[in-house]
């Protein structure tokens, strides 16, 4: 069995905003039909095979929670848990596949590992960009971290958002069919 957790946080207020790469990877692949599980403080999606897909309830920062009770409850080891989420260091629109590493600043991963006790899980890290173009180079810019991912997409974002949201699905796809290091001779 394999755990397929997309990261974001519930509600309208936060359905569009780059946080939420995650769960719309998955209403993507899966756009409606998704159980409310309680006891698991989560929302989910059970595939034929073997495959369950969640989106954490718990907000982003404590998504350490949903990950553990469902982990715990299917006897999932991490290696076979993939968890989809935004990533500020990657530019808007890549792609990165990875198993472990650190949380990189992103409190939902760094509330996963912290809750596994591993950092060994895969992860499908989804570019939402903190650089800006200056006289056709990338510098880092100095913002609110929090604030920016919390935000909308800007409307000249929105194709590339798109564009990834599809490729994120066959990255995932291939992932599950192929393994790790097909996805990341891909994507990465």
């Amino acid at each position: 069995m394999k755990l397929i957790f997309g990261l974001g946080n519930p509600g309208e207020k936060y359905e569009q905003t780059r946080h939420n790469l995650g769960f719309m990877v998955l209403d993507k692949m899966v756009p409606d039909k998704w159980s409310k599980e309680d006891k698991f403080k989560a929302e989910v999606y059970k595939l034929d095979k073997g495959l369950t897909m969640v989106k954490p309830l718990t907000y982003m920062n404590n998504s350490g929670l949903a990950v553990s009770l469902l982990a715990d409850y299917y006897k999932v080891q991490p290696e076979d848990i993939i968890v989809i989420h935004d990533d500020l260091d990657l530019r808007m629109g890549k792609i990165k596949v990875r198993m472990g590493g650190s949380g990189g600043g992103h409190h939902g991963v760094e509330s996963i590992i912290s809750a596994l006790g591993t950092d060994k899980f895969v992860r499908v890290r989804l570019g939402i960009g903190n650089l800006q173009s200056h006289s056709g180079e990338h510098k880092r810019i100095h913002f609110n971290a929090e604030k920016f991912v919390m935000e909308v997409f800007l409307p000249n974002e929105k194709s590339t958002v798109k564009r990834m949201l599809k490729n994120a699905v066959l990255a995932l796809e291939l992932l599950l069919d192929k393994g790790l290091q097909e996805a990341q001779n891909q994507y990465n």
